[in-house]
């Protein structure tokens, strides 16, 4: 299949204002790109361009005082394929693990596991290792969280979802690695695009979508505490710790979003046979 995905934000300025910018699809999605995912800047300012310590495309800008607008508008193959199924799949002991999976085990700045050990440990330490651990915090966390976009946060914590008890995408993600993490699976954050592909229409406007993977069975697989089904068409743009590895602007100074548009639509295959 086809996707047609893309954004438009804005940003106001006081002043001039640095940002780091991580909007670009991930590079292991660059193979499936039919046309460019390139960020336009209104107004066209310099962009200087990097691979972060997480495998991340980021651009560096200094925002101009007044409004700043990011924009891309792009075709993406995909398989059609909804997130691989392996229940299966097997815990790796600790001293079994890659070494470039252990920082996933660690607490980090919305994910704080040495507050979560003793709960993690009591309600799933019979549950069997592996998938169906993974599977058990996935169920929990879903049942647990209310989604609301009137409840989203940028300082909400795990710790904060687990209380509250209601959150967005992101805070589902948090919860679920942490708890991940405190049963020895390593879990990282995940954004991206996800449309409403072989799934009924979300009458909400289209944002992007976080979700976590695991390390499991030797490789990493993708998990979604939010929806908690497999889903078809998801595009990464960024991996990391938490959400502040993967912010889609860090900005260095004040501004505030003024306007935020995000697109993520199956091509008609007529469509796609013209394309």
């Amino acid at each position: 299949m086809k996707i047609r995905a893309g954004y438009h934000i804005s940003y106001d300025c006081t002043q001039a204002t640095p940002m780091i910018v991580t909007l670009d699809v991930h590079s292991s999605r660059s193979p499936d790109l039919l046309t460019s995912d390139r960020m336009r800047l209104d107004p066209d300012i310099p962009a200087n361009t990097y691979r972060d310590g997480f495998g991340n495309t980021c651009h560096v800008i200094q925002a101009p005082a007044g409004r700043l607008t990011m924009s891309a508008d792009f075709l993406i193959r995909d398989s059609g394929k909804p997130d691989d199924v392996a229940p299966d799949a097997r815990q790796h002991s600790l001293e079994k693990l890659p070494v470039n999976t252990l920082v996933y085990l660690l607490g980090s700045r919305y994910c704080e596991t040495d507050r979560f050990t003793q709960i993690a440990w009591s309600t799933f330490g019979k549950v069997a290792k592996g998938w169906p651990l993974v599977q058990a915090i996935c169920d929990y966390v879903h049942d647990r969280i209310k989604f609301g976009y009137q409840h989203a946060s940028p300082t909400k914590t795990a710790w904060d979802a687990y209380t509250q008890q209601r959150g967005v995408c992101r805070d589902f993600a948090h919860l679920a690695i942490t708890l991940c993490r405190c049963m020895n699976i390593p879990a990282r954050y995940c954004t991206g695009y996800l449309g409403d592909i072989g799934v009924p229409p979300d009458p909400e406007p289209m944002d992007f979508s976080a979700w976590f993977e695991v390390y499991l069975g030797g490789r990493w697989y993708t998990f979604d505490a939010r929806h908690n089904i497999p889903r078809i068409g998801r595009i990464l743009m960024a991996r990391g710790r938490d959400a502040t590895d993967v912010a889609i602007v860090t900005s260095f100074g004040p501004c505030t979003l003024a306007g935020f548009s995000v697109i993520t639509d199956e091509v008609p295959s007529d469509a796609a046979a013209m394309t």
